[in-house]
C-alpha cells in the first residue's frame, strides 16, 4: 500500500468522523512528514478549535509552522511548473484584505505590553476608613509576613498566596487591593477579562502566560484579577472550548509547576463568588476569601468627608448622614454627594446667587437614591442559605442575620 493510498484512506476516515482529534492528528503528522505542511495545518487547526489546550496539537503546530517558514528552494515560476502552490505569494496578495490567522508579533495594545507598565500606588490601609476586620485579615495574609522576615522564616510562611475579595459592587474591593500594594511598596498589576481574551485560537492562553511571566520578574508585586468570575468561571457552565482553555491556563499559572510565584500576591475580586470554578478555590490558589461588605459607620463617615472636602457646606450633620446611608455602598455615597451638589447648583443657577450645600439638599437627594446593594443581597441570601455546605459563606450568613435579611 503506497503512502498516497494510506493518506487517502485516512482522509476518508476523517471525513466520516470529523471530530475525532486523534485521527486528525495522525493524518496531520503523516501529511507533515510527506512535505504537505499546508494540508496538515488545516487538520491541526480543526483540532485546536475543539481543544485549544491539546499538547499534541500544539507540538505538531510548532513543527508545521517551522516547515511553512522555511525558504522555498524553488522560485515561484519553478514551483508553478512543478504543480506546487506558492503560499507566500498568495499571502502577499490578500494581506491587505484578510487579517493573519496566526499573529507572530504584538502591537501596542497587547495585554502583556500593558501589564509590563505597573503602577506604584501611594495609598495605604490607613487611607481606608473603617473596615478594621478586613484590614486585620489582609495584615495576617500578606503584610505581617513581609514586614517580619525572621518570623516568616521561623514559621515557614510563604510569600506567595491568593486572596479572593468578594461582596456587593461598589464597596471598595479595588481600592483595598491598591492599598495593599501601597502598604507593601510593591508594583501593582491589574488584569481584567479584556486584557486576556483574544479572537485567535490559543492566544488568550498565551496572553495569560505572558502576564504571569511579567509579574514574576517584578516581585514583590500585587496581581489584581478584576471580575475573576468572568475570567475563571465554572467550566461546567462554559459553552466554548476557548474559554475552557483560558480557565485551565489560569489554574496552571496559579499552581506554578515550572515557575516561581514567590513574592507574587494574587488578589482577585468578584461580585459573584458562586460562579467561580471550584478548582480556583482549592488550597494553594485563591484559598482564602474575604467578604467586603458595605462600609460601616466609620467608613461611611470617611467616604462622606472625602467627597465633600472641596464643596461649599453649611450646617451638615455628619452623624445624621452616616445613619441615613446605612447599607449604602461607597459608590452610592459618592452618588448621594453629587446629587446634593446638583440640587444646590440648580437652585443657585435659578436664583443667580451661589449658596452653600445644606442638609435640605441631602434630604432631596436621599428621596431618589436607594442602596444599590439590595439586589446583590437578595441573590447572596439564597446562596448562603442553600449552597453553604462547606461553610465558605458563614461570614455572609452571619451578616445577613445581623441585618435581619433572612
Amino acid at each position: 500500500m503506497t503512502d498516497e493510498t494510506v493518506l487517502a484512506s485516512l482522509a476518508a476516515a476523517v471525513e466520516a468522523r470529523p471530530d475525532d482529534a486523534v485521527l486528525r492528528l495522525h493524518l496531520a503528522a503523516l501529511l507533515s512528514n510527506a512535505g504537505r505542511a499546508a494540508d496538515a495545518l488545516t487538520h491541526v487547526s480543526h483540532v485546536l478549535s475543539l481543544d485549544p489546550g491539546s499538547p499534541d496539537a500544539v507540538k505538531l503546530l510548532a513543527v508545521i509552522s517551522a516547515q511553512l517558514a522555511e525558504p522555498k528552494a524553488l522560485a515561484p515560476a519553478a514551483a508553478e511548473a512543478k504543480g506546487e502552490f506558492d503560499w507566500s505569494a498568495a499571502e502577499d496578495e490578500v494581506s491587505g484584505l484578510v487579517p493573519p490567522t496566526f499573529a507572530d508579533g504584538r502591537d501596542e495594545d497587547d495585554p502583556v505590553d500593558l501589564v509590563d507598565r505597573p503602577e506604584r500606588p501611594r495609598l495605604r490601609l490607613s487611607d481606608v476608613g473603617g473596615m478594621e476586620a478586613v484590614k486585620e485579615r489582609l495584615e495576617a495574609a500578606f503584610l505581617a509576613p513581609l514586614r517580619n522576615p525572621e518570623l516568616r522564616r521561623l514559621y515557614a510562611k510563604s510569600l506567595r498566596g491568593g486572596l479572593l475579595l468578594y461582596g456587593p459592587p461598589g464597596c471598595g474591593k479595588t481600592f483595598l487591593a491598591r492599598a495593599v500594594a501601597g502598604e507593601l511598596g510593591a508594583s501593582f498589576f491589574t488584569v481584567s477579562l479584556a486584557d486576556v481574551l483574544d479572537m485567535y485560537i490559543g492566544q488568550s492562553e498565551r496572553n495569560l502566560k505572558g502576564i504571569f511571566d511579567v509579574v514574576r520578574r517584578n516581585t514583590p508585586c500585587v496581581l489584581f484579577l478584576d471580575e475573576i468570575d468572568a475570567l475563571g468561571q465554572k467550566r461546567s457552565q462554559v459553552r466554548g472550548q476557548a474559554m475552557r482553555g483560558t480557565v485551565n491556563q489560569l489554574l496552571t499559572e496559579l499552581d506554578d509547576v515550572s515557575q516561581n510565584n514567590e513574592g507574587v500576591f494574587v488578589l482577585a475580586a468578584t461580585n459573584h463568588p458562586w460562579d467561580i470554578d471550584s478548582a480556583l478555590r482549592r488550597p494553594g490558589r485563591l484559598d482564602r476569601a474575604l467578604l467586603v461588605l458595605p462600609p460601616d459607620p466609620a467608613a461611611r463617615d470617611a467616604v462622606l468627608r472625602h467627597h465633600l472636602r472641596e464643596r461649599p457646606l453649611a450646617g451638615i450633620d455628619m452623624s445624621a448622614l452616616v445613619k441615613a446611608t446605612d447599607g449604602f455602598s461607597g459608590a452610592d455615597i459618592a452618588h448621594l454627594c453629587d446629587a446634593a451638589a446638583e440640587v444646590a447648583l440648580l437652585d443657585s443657577a435659578r436664583s443667580g446667587v451661589a449658596r452653600m450645600i445644606t442638609m435640605g439638599d441631602f434630604a432631596k437627594g436621599l428621596k431618589g437614591i436607594r442602596p444599590s446593594t439590595g439586589p446583590w443581597f437578595t441573590e447572596a441570601r439564597n446562596v448562603a442559605m442553600f449552597a453553604n455546605d462547606n461553610g465558605e459563606y458563614d461570614e455572609l450568613l452571619a451578616y445577613l442575620r445581623l441585618k435581619k435579611l433572612l
